[in-house]
């Protein structure tokens, strides 16, 4: 076990009659990356506020960085980083007279600022645009700058707050990348998505938040196996063997079959994945079948994901 660096026990907060967090629980531990994922409105945001100490809770405890957020707030602070939704960057100057602003302001000196400046630039591989105006820049180069801005301190522990909102694939997948770079050099990353593939991409253990409460804390692999098994699928070459089909599945699967005509396939979920798999085969070359397609097929986050939250999305709170 690593160290435990974000802390939260039994935090609650309430806007008025709305508890937006509700006996709420959370760890992430040391050079991991931990993803906050639920509906809007379920408490991801204000999570990040009051671990960042932005927010008052009202109940329970939380520490960052071995410093209890409540009572060591400023020590908090000299151990965190915050990217929020919306990238702090300034369009007219260059990304390194971004950088270096960021570092005045975090109280360098004009030589370390420029040599901070300098490294993050390499970090985060924009060495080669130091010298161009952020306008001209593509969402996900602005994103990483937004990123290497909130790193001047080398924070322990970095928030991010929804980073790839907007962004096209190749800004996302840039993103991905600056994220993986930092957690393998130590850094603590809590980060809030709405995207399923980027939680599986990027998350060591996932939160899953609803009404304000953790429905379950997981890594994406254990997430998929509340599930249950894998499952077994046949795409047919002609949609009148689709009878047929079922009736190979039937006879290995471990649970109810399905017809997806649209598709034209039958699935079951199935125990012994690959044994399975080699029955059915079997039975397609016994009876001389020809299909478009059979393999097995894992479940999915976004599958895992909504049957724990079984709800529609709510309207976004604090």
């Amino acid at each position: 076990m690593g160290t435990t660096t974000v802390e939260a026990n039994n935090l609650g907060k309430r806007f008025k009659d709305t508890a937006a967090l509700d006996g709420f629980d959370l760890t992430a531990e040391a050079g991991t990356v931990l993803g906050l994922l639920g509906p809007n409105g379920a408490g991801k945001t204000t999570t990040v506020r009051i671990l960042t100490t932005l927010l008052r809770f009202d109940t329970g405890s939380a520490a960052v960085a071995g410093f209890d957020v409540a009572r060591d707030a400023r020590q908090v602070r000299r151990r965190i980083g915050l990217t929020g939704q919306q990238t702090a960057v300034d369009e007219l100057l260059t990304a390194r007279q971004n950088l270096i602003l960021f570092g005045k302001l975090f109280r360098l000196d004009k030589t370390r600022a420029g040599e901070r400046a300098d490294q993050l630039l390499a970090q985060f591989g924009l060495a080669d645009a130091a010298h161009r105006q952020a306008k001209g820049f593509s969402g996900g180069m602005k994103r990483r700058l937004d990123l290497a801005a909130s790193m001047i301190l080398a924070p322990q522990v970095l928030f991010l707050d929804e980073p790839t909102t907007g962004l096209d694939p190749a800004g996302r997948r840039e993103v991905w990348d600056a994220v993986e770079g930092l957690a393998a050099d130590g850094t603590t990353v809590v980060l809030t998505t709405h995207y399923l593939d980027e939680a599986d991409r990027l998350c060591d253990r996932i939160a899953v938040i609803d009404h304000g409460r953790n429905l379950v804390d997981d890594t994406p692999a254990g997430l998929k196996r509340r599930m249950g098994h894998d499952r077994l699928e046949i795409v047919a070459a002609d949609p009148s063997d689709l009878p047929v089909l079922q009736g190979i599945i039937a006879a290995v699967a471990d649970g109810d079959t399905a017809i997806d005509e649209g598709a034209s396939s039958v699935s079951a979920p199935v125990k012994e994945s690959v044994a399975a798999l080699t029955a059915a085969a079997t039975s397609l070359r016994d009876k001389q079948l020809t299909v478009a397609d059979i393999g097995l097929r894992r479940p999915t986050l976004d599958e895992a994901f909504l049957e724990l939250i079984g709800t529609p999305a709510k309207e976004d709170q604090q």
